[in-house]
């Protein structure tokens, strides 16, 4: 089994798992997928790459975010705690990166919901090699506290 795509930045693009999204969808009833491709939109209105989802306004809607997870994936998650400050829900399938920045500035402050095993993503035939988190950001959501080791 060759994982070194993964690791690599030839793809960032990780399509959801039909089963995650549906469970999601139950739940919060999204409005917006701001990362998709016309291949695998998750709801009516969507923003590709050519629409920049990152530039566009979110506020409004119910948003389900699985962003790029190349470099540019700290932007996504700001955009996210960014949206949920309006009055927004923004539930973000994320990377469960907890030795990162962005997930301290960003995903501490809102409601992680760790995933259990790794995730099939699209039609791969393998589980990605890294563990999975949603994470919901709410209106309410509040600043959490950091302690620097």
């Amino acid at each position: 089994m060759n994982l070194q795509v993964h690791f690599s930045s030839a793809s960032d693009d990780w399509s959801t798992p039909g089963f995650l999204f549906e469970a999601l969808n139950a739940e919060f009833r999204f409005t917006l997928d701001p990362a998709a491709s016309h291949a695998n939109a998750k709801c009516p209105k969507f923003y590709t790459w050519l629409e920049n989802g990152l530039s566009q306004d979110w506020t409004g809607e119910t948003v389900f975010l699985n962003p790029p997870y190349g470099r540019e994936i700290g932007k996504w998650v700001a955009k996210a705690y960014r949206t949920s400050l309006t009055g927004s829900v923004v539930v973000c399938l994320l990377p469960a990166r907890t030795d990162t920045a962005w997930w301290h500035l960003h995903c501490a402050k809102g409601e992680i919901r760790f995933l259990r095993g790794r995730l099939k993503f699209g039609a791969a035939k393998n589980s990605a090699p890294f563990p999975s988190a949603i994470v919901v950001f709410r209106p309410w959501t509040k600043p959490v506290q950091h302690v620097e080791l």
